[in-house]
């Protein structure tokens, strides 16, 4: 049997913040009220044969705070582009003038916000679901290391316990963050 790695915490550490670094880029994803680039990001383009990102086929800019500017690079894709973005669940209407599409964001309903916010406690879900995940990859490694008398059993406890607490403060740092984008929907 292969001799099981040695104890990285910093791995451990890197991965549930890289579940944090992900719900915060679902929750830019959420509209607000007001526009962001970011917004667009997840919508893919039927585009020379392939999905393509949206960001990959033209360029992204906000003119005004309600207001997000696609200039398409290729002037085939503009219907293309114009359908991706009417399919996509962001309720949004295009209008284009040649190779640049515009998007006026709408104001948002008090029932558009709940919806939203239930998407974001959805992502801060999956997102705490990936953090319990990392905690038992680091404590079944601890275990392994324990039944191969690599590490005591008084190290085993002690290890457990700073992987125990470091999954406290990222969960913590998950529940702040969802809090945060919660108050930017409900805010009219």
């Amino acid at each position: 049997m292969a001799q099981p790695q040695p104890f990285n915490a910093q791995d451990l550490k890197r991965r549930m913040h890289g579940a944090v670094e992900a719900l915060k880029h679902d929750f830019g994803g959420l509209r607000t009220g007001r526009a962001s680039a970011s917004l667009l990001e997840p919508i893919q383009v039927d585009a020379y044969g392939a999905n393509m990102p949206l960001t990959q086929v033209g360029s992204i800019s906000v003119p005004e705070p309600r207001m997000l500017q696609i200039n398409v690079w290729d002037r085939g894709l503009v219907v293309a582009v114009e359908k991706a973005i009417r399919t996509s669940s962001l309720g949004l209407n295009p209008q284009t003038e040649g190779q640049v599409i515009r998007l006026r964001m709408p104001d948002l309903t008090q029932e558009r916000r709940k919806e939203l916010v239930k998407v974001a406690h959805q992502y801060a879900e999956k997102a705490r679901v990936a953090v319990r995940n990392v905690r038992r990859d680091g404590m079944d490694h601890l275990k392994q290391l324990e039944k191969a008398h690599l590490m005591s059993e008084d190290d085993h406890k002690k290890k457990a316990d700073d992987v125990q607490k470091m999954t406290d403060d990222t969960i913590k740092e998950i529940e702040q963050a969802l809090k945060t984008k919660e108050q930017e929907i409900m805010q009219v």
